[in-house]
């Protein structure tokens, strides 16, 4: 069974030192690098490619969200699991917009990180519990009942296509894992904004929260 590569990124060697003893007792993990700002967390993850980067939100000079979008921007093939002490939705926003894969509050329990790792390494896409429901509150108006009663209006491959994308896959991998072209799948999302509202990654990840569907795993 291949090994799961994780670096680490945290300005607090305590913490780092925490993390990294979690991870390593962890089956089918470890930690290969560890960064102590977010420039480092780049550096780290275009000089050892790991499979995940865990990555503080908080950190002194270029912070997490910059980091995460910089490495999803050059290394599509790093994911991101931000690990934040926030729980409020404007920052879990900007995470999702800057392309993180999983998102663990600081607080959750020691095997909440094992899971998110699993999961975003398995090429899933992880919300921890509680900011699951922070990312629901406030959707009332969004997603009312006249959007949710759209949904019946999806296909069945609109929704296999919707829920690609709210577990992170890119354009080229769900044409590959749907047998379609790339095209087609620029075809589908745009029938799902139209009938759904839903204009950004954002809203989608949002929208897959609110009918269940990132809770697997």
């Amino acid at each position: 069974m291949s090994v799961l590569r994780v670096v680490l990124a945290d300005d607090h060697e305590v913490v780092r030192a925490g993390l990294r003893t979690l991870v390593d007792s962890a089956a089918g993990m470890q930690v290969v690098g560890e960064a102590g700002d977010g420039q480092q967390a780049v550096a780290r993850a275009r000089e050892l490619a790991p499979d995940i980067v865990v990555m503080d939100v908080s950190m002194p000079g270029m912070d997490g969200a910059e980091a995460t979008e910089r490495i999803a921007r050059e290394l599509p093939g790093v994911r991101v699991i931000a690990l934040t002490a926030h729980d409020d939705r404007a920052h879990l926003t900007r995470l999702l917009q800057a392309g993180a894969a999983g998102y663990v509050l600081k607080r959750a329990a020691a095997d909440e990180l094992v899971r998110a790792i699993r999961t975003v390494g398995g090429g899933g896409t992880y919300v921890d519990p509680v900011l699951a429901g922070t990312l629901l509150r406030g959707t009332a108006k969004p997603f009312g009942p006249d959007r949710t009663r759209s949904r019946d209006a999806l296909s069945d491959r609109e929704e296999e296509v919707l829920r690609c994308i709210a577990w992170g896959e890119s354009n080229k991998e769900i044409a590959a894992k749907l047998g379609i072209s790339t095209k087609t799948v620029e075809t589908y999302k745009a029938r799902i904004t139209d009938k759904l509202g839903l204009r950004s990654r954002t809203e989608m990840v949002r929208y897959a929260v609110q009918q269940g569907w990132l809770s697997d795993g």
